[in-house]
């Protein structure tokens, strides 16, 4: 028996954290003040629905269900995406059987923010890896006195991957989340079912700009991103090996093969593509709230980053067997 004589005021509140609190056993007896108390715990007792105890699931089976989960959830992501790329092309395709309908003006307008507003991140960054790779090089070539091969360390992995991948990732860091945070907040604004009321195709207006402003400005970059590498190892070279600048550039252009600098270059627009495809296909995901907005910005750069790395590995794979 509990004895609830003494309590003046009761809700339901109270008789279900009290009923909580005693089991719900039905043996209990509680022995209130007035009877409206006592018809009180009958109501409340007669709808109370008991909660089952939370199944105890086994480590292992939980993280086989999330793995599981993310498989789903990446194989739906892959077709989503090579819908967006078969609609990108599609209407790429009327563009070209209508040039009229390209805006020159809104693909200059891309290129300024993601080519002549990166050159300076490009230029300080790239330039800083040149003068590591410089460095390292001639502290694991000396002990073999090859230290003069420096040179050629920092020509060939600018060249074909450190330039164009490292101006990948700035890019994606950069121009695809904006991209996303661009165009997810004209989902959240309704701006873009605006324009398909009106009749205004979204990827033409939006996408194609993007898209074509990120191809034609890659390959720009990745040559500026280059000679930023070039111009930071000839520095460590003129400090660590007592290397003039004509020197350093007369054996690098003696050394390293044209082929060398074309390998990047080629990879350069392809990356491009990718970037400004992916950043625009999850901008045009969000879905009703900021917090959306921030997600899949978030998950717009992890994407491009790893195709990017995917690529590359896949180019490298190319070019070797392409013997190049």
């Amino acid at each position: 028996m509990i004895d609830l004589t003494h309590v003046e005021r009761l809700d339901t509140a109270g008789v279900l954290e009290l009923l909580q609190l005693a089991g719900n056993e039905k043996d209990i007896e509680f022995r209130t003040r007035e009877q409206g108390q006592a018809d009180l715990f009958r109501v409340v007792q007669t709808n109370m629905v008991a909660t089952p105890p939370e199944p105890k699931v086994n480590w292992l089976t939980h993280w086989l269900g999330e793995v599981g989960h993310s498989l789903v959830d990446l194989y739906h992501q892959i077709i989503a995406l090579c819908a967006f790329f078969g609609e990108t092309l599609v209407v790429l395709a009327g563009a070209f059987m209508q040039p009229r309908r390209f805006r020159p003006t809104a693909v200059v307008g891309q290129m300024y923010e993601v080519w002549i507003k990166a050159l300076a991140i490009v230029a300080v960054l790239c330039f800083l890896i040149g003068v590591v790779i410089a460095y390292q090089g001639v502290q694991q070539l000396r002990q073999f006195g090859a230290e003069t091969f420096t040179v050629e360390a920092v020509g060939i992995g600018i060249f074909r991957e450190l330039g164009v991948l490292l101006t990948a990732i700035i890019v994606a860091g950069r121009s695809g989340s904006a991209f996303t945070a661009q165009l997810g907040t004209m989902q959240v604004n309704q701006e873009i079912d605006a324009m398909r009321t009106i009749g205004l195709n979204p990827i033409e207006w939006l996408v194609l700009p993007r898209i074509f402003a990120l191809v034609i400005s890659m390959p720009l970059l990745v040559f500026w991103g280059d000679m930023a590498g070039l111009l930071g190892g000839a520095v460590a070279c003129t400090i660590y090996l007592d290397f003039t600048f004509v020197q350093f550039f007369a054996r690098l252009r003696d050394t390293v093969g044209i082929w060398s600098f074309y390998t990047g270059i080629i990879k350069a627009p392809v990356f491009g593509m990718i970037i400004a495809a992916i950043g625009c296909f999850e901008g045009l995901q969000v879905r009703g709230s900021a917090e959306s907005v921030g997600l899949l910005t978030t998950r717009s750069v992890v994407e491009s980053i790893f195709c990017v790395i995917v690529l590359d590995a896949i180019f490298s794979i190319i070019f070797l067997l392409a013997g190049v």
